[in-house]
């Protein structure tokens, strides 16, 4: 299985857009609450598993309990786990909770 998260930033709503001719258009973003929310998940061949929302960006204490409490539950033994470089990946505490 591939681990890999993605994030975005609620200051990344867009200030402008298209509406229908005459018509005022509506949108609605957060104003002056700027946060970061970040994605986990593990992709296995078939499906998606251990998802995950994380109020804020990731670091090495958040992916740790995102190992523990998310992803220890669905490893089955023979199970291989992919993850990219990211530094708070390479923690001797993630490895050996997979393992």
């Amino acid at each position: 299985m591939f681990i890999d998260e993605t994030w975005i930033k609620t200051n990344m709503a867009p200030l402008r857009g298209w509406g229908g001719k005459g018509e005022r258009l509506r949108a609605y973003a957060p104003h002056g609450h700027w946060r970061t929310l970040t994605f986990l998940g593990a992709l296995r061949c078939d499906r998606l598993t251990a998802p995950c929302v994380l109020d804020g960006p990731i670091n090495g204490e958040s992916f740790r309990a995102y190992v523990e409490q998310q992803l220890v539950r669905v490893l089955r033994p023979g199970n291989i786990v992919v993850m990219d470089n990211l530094g708070s990946h390479k923690s001797p505490a993630v490895r050996q909770m997979i393992r």
